[in-house]
């Protein structure tokens, strides 16, 4: 059913301009997604605001259909002043958080539509010394919300050298500022070694050393996508280049699934906690203030004091609690009850007392 069905797949990406977050996507999917894009100018981007975008494609491969949605980031960092820039990303996750929890609890949950992003693809500049504040207030910001996976991005403008001491620095500052990234599930013990050595040499890969080209080039009398230089050729889908083709098969074929239920498991009920949580408290409140206004005589609302509402609420949680627990006042309500269940007999024989010897 599922594969008859097909699957979707929400993939993010964002960083910088200009590190090939575009290209990349394109040789991800054998698409041209970007064909209308607009590049602005250094004047335009002073005062460009980040902004949301949405592209959905749908990609069929032996059969089985992937609807796939990618949500692209422009304006992200490109401004003089970036302060809190990953806000209106982090606006952008939680809504679709508080849609599906919405179409949740709705009446019709047969057809829900799944818009959560299930996975954030960040950029990392090849640039510089390891992680940049930018880099690290943004992955902070997120790593709570979605899966977040990182690339070094234009891997061709290092060494081989050059990309493996970048990629320990890396994953030494992402351990030592705290950041949650993708955690890879660990292999059963009964798989086989081969299988155990690829997941390995997937882990070691982070972050992602990746090449973006659409362009088809010739190498050694076969037709590749790759980049032309005067040197030689990189070759976009040899292993020896870069990391595309571990970064496709994690994202397409072997890890989709587990993004999509760490997704559905932990990022999304962590939001759907906190959602019925701050409900919970807010019935309460008003309860409470409800109970206050019917005790004062009052009609209108009490004003709360900041700082004491909470400690004045919870005491008189507490007394209303001792208050119907204590024997008296069970006693008291017993004895209420029963008066009205005798109110209740007569009224009833009298109606057909009425009905059976006046009508």
């Amino acid at each position: 059913k599922s594969v008859k069905k097909g699957f979707d797949f929400t993939l993010m990406v964002a960083g910088e301009s200009g590190l090939g977050k575009s290209t990349l996507v394109n040789s991800l999917f054998l698409t041209d997604l970007y064909k209308d894009r607009k590049l602005l100018n250094a004047e335009e981007r002073i005062t460009q605001t980040v902004e949301i975008t949405k592209h959905t494609v749908d990609i069929e491969e032996k059969g089985v259909k992937l609807k796939l949605t990618i949500v692209d980031t422009p304006g992200f960092g490109d401004a003089v002043n970036n302060t809190e820039c990953w806000k209106s990303v982090a606006d952008y996750i939680d809504q679709q958080f508080e849609q599906y929890f919405r179409d949740e609890s709705g009446l019709n949950r047969k057809n829900i539509q799944d818009n959560r992003v299930h996975c954030c693809l960040y950029f990392i500049s090849p640039f510089g010394h390891g992680l940049r504040p930018l880099d690290v207030e943004f992955m902070k910001a997120l790593h709570e919300k979605v899966n977040i996976v990182p690339v070094l991005a234009k891997a061709d403008t290092l060494t081989p050298s050059e990309v493996k001491k970048k990629k320990i620095k890396i994953r030494e500052e992402i351990e030592q500022y705290g950041i949650k990234i993708y955690q890879f599930p660990d292999c059963d013990s009964d798989e086989d070694e081969d299988f155990k050595q690829q997941d390995q040499e997937l882990k070691d890969s982070i972050p992602f050393a990746v090449i973006g080209s659409n362009t088809v080039v010739e190498a050694k009398g076969k037709r590749v996508r790759g980049r032309l230089y005067p040197w030689g050729i990189v070759e976009v889908e040899n292993s020896a280049h870069c990391d595309f083709v571990k970064l496709r098969n994690m994202l397409v074929r072997t890890h989709m699934q587990d993004l999509k239920d760490v997704t559905r498991e932990t990022h999304y009920e962590n939001y759907r906690a906190q959602c019925i949580q701050s409900m919970t408290r807010m019935v309460v409140k008003e309860r409470n203030r409800n109970k206050l206004t019917r005790e004062s005589g009052t009609d209108f609302p009490i004003p709360m004091v900041p700082g004491v509402a909470d400690t004045e609420t919870e005491k008189l949680i507490r007394e209303k609690d001792e208050e119907v627990q204590h024997p008296k006042t069970l006693n008291l309500t017993y004895n209420r009850i029963q008066w009205a269940a005798v109110d209740a007999c007569v009224i009833f024989h009298s109606i057909i007392f009425f009905t059976k010897y006046c009508l």
